[in-house]
């Protein structure tokens, strides 16, 4: 009976044992890939292998190590097009460079649903990954190096199109225009990564009901740049260093934002830094830009920028070193900040608005180290409220060469008027239980 049993598994197609094959350089890889049957595992050893391959059935390309596969400067290295595809361990390089066609690494197709692709290297090709209609699935601990030179000509390290369930988690990416790039897509998980050098750490167009956490941005023009894209929850994520805003809600409602750290990068005294941007960069700042260190220390122009984004919870974050901690405007209504800690930050706040905002909740509201406050009864809250701005910073926002004024005896006397009669002040955001420590922010 036994041996009947055995013999019906050899003989029934969907019984048959999978296949390994190595192929050496040299090999037809795109041969074998059409050759082989679903469930099949290809092994490339190691050396240099001609692409590109199309994947049509679930397969396993797997590299030894040492194992390169190589596009040769044309179209896309890896296109799958069948569900159930496995990708590992190789190095992927030399895609095309046609930004029309988005060329990549690896082109995850609509018929690619639940494919894996985890342990790469990829070097010299436009775009690292391209997930395009792909549903569930999942890039985990790859390297993606991408192109330098003019930013704006190279691509990104994750082009994500439509591409729901999608998991990223712990990547690092380098270099290129943006680390992740996503558009018109939802429920994507973007989780444990790390960013260098890029324009966008991760960048959302048009992306919601999507996590971002526990990613690092280092040395980026934006880190976290949320666009269009409602209910996104940001949680434990790290900017340091980056240029020029740590964290930007720009017209994306109800998001959740908790329990990250914006901070400014330790750096030798008198160091000045060049970045260069595209001309025709989307949002991209002006080209060729220096900035100095101030001494030892250089943090984004602003932590976290708020633009037409409603309805938030901004909660238990650290924005430290930076020139403005949050920049809010153009209509932001309906956000809940509590448990922050403003650290440092040239300007703590710039409200453009003239509503009255309570920045605090449940009687506790936030941390900021410019305020002289007395806690009279130890309760770990101020006794009295604290204002970030008033009247001359008003102002100085829309007429900056009043500056010269700032330490002139008309300007002390406003500001002694003000803290003397309270009605006069203008509207815009208050801290009524200021907190007398910082939170502690473990991202």
């Amino acid at each position: 009976m036994t041996r009947l049993v055995l013999l019906a598994a050899l003989l029934l197609p969907g019984l048959a044992a999978a296949e390994v094959r190595t192929l050496a350089p040299g090999d037809d890889l795109a041969a074998a890939a059409a050759a082989a049957a679903a469930g099949d595992e290809l092994v490339l050893s190691a050396g240099i292998h001609a692409g590109p391959v199309t994947l049509d059935r679930a397969l396993t390309l797997r590299g030894e190590p040492g194992a390169v596969l190589d596009g040769g400067g044309e179209g896309s290295v890896v296109t799958v097009t069948a569900p159930g595809v496995t990708i590992v361990g190789l190095t992927i390089r030399g895609s095309g460079s046609d930004r029309a066609a988005m060329d990549a690494g690896i082109v995850l197709t609509k018929g690619a649903r639940g494919a894996l692709v985890e342990g790469n290297t990829f070097v010299d090709n436009l775009h690292g990954v391209r997930l395009q209609g792909s549903p569930d699935a999942t890039a985990r601990g790859n390297a993606i190096t991408g192109r330098t030179g003019r930013q704006a000509d190279a691509g990104n390290g994750f082009m994500i199109w439509n591409a729901p369930g999608a998991l990223i988690e712990d990547n690092h990416v380098r270099f290129g225009r943006d680390g992740i790039f996503t558009r018109v897509s939802k429920r994507d998980v973007f989780r444990g990564n790390r960013f260098e050098k890029t324009r966008f750490a991760i960048h959302y167009m048009y992306t919601s009901d999507s996590v971002i956490e526990d990613n690092v941005s280092v040395d980026n023009t934006v880190g976290y740049a949320i666009m269009f894209s409602d209910r996104v929850r940001i949680v434990g994520n790290v900017s340091d260093g980056d240029r020029d805003q740590g964290l930007m809600l720009n017209s994306s409602n109800r998001a959740e934002v908790r329990g990250n750290r914006v901070t400014g990068r330790q750096l030798p005294a008198a160091r000045w830094l060049t970045f260069s941007q595209g001309a025709d960069d989307d949002m991209a700042p002006a080209s060729d830009t220096p900035i100095h260190s101030g001494g030892d220390r250089i943090g984004p122009e602003k932590c976290l920028f708020i633009f037409n984004a409603n309805k938030g919870v901004i909660e238990d974050n650290r924005f430290e070193g930076c020139g403005i901690g949050i920049h809010f405007t153009a209509g932001a209504e309906g956000n809940a900040l509590a448990g922050n800690a403003f650290i440092g930050n040239q300007t703590q706040v710039k409200y453009v608005g003239t509503r009255h905002l309570d920045w605090s909740a449940g009687g506790r509201g936030n941390y900021w180290s410019d305020n002289a406050a007395f806690d009279l009864d130890g309760d770990g809250i101020a006794d009295a409220a604290y204002r970030p701005n008033d009247i001359i910073d008003r102002v100085m926002w829309t007429a900056p060469q009043a500056r010269l004024l700032i330490t002139s005896p008309a300007v002390q006397v406003i500001r002694w008027a003000q803290s003397r009669f309270p009605a006069t002040l203008p509207g815009g955001v208050l801290d009524s239980a200021p907190l007398m420590a910082p939170p502690q922010v473990i991202p």
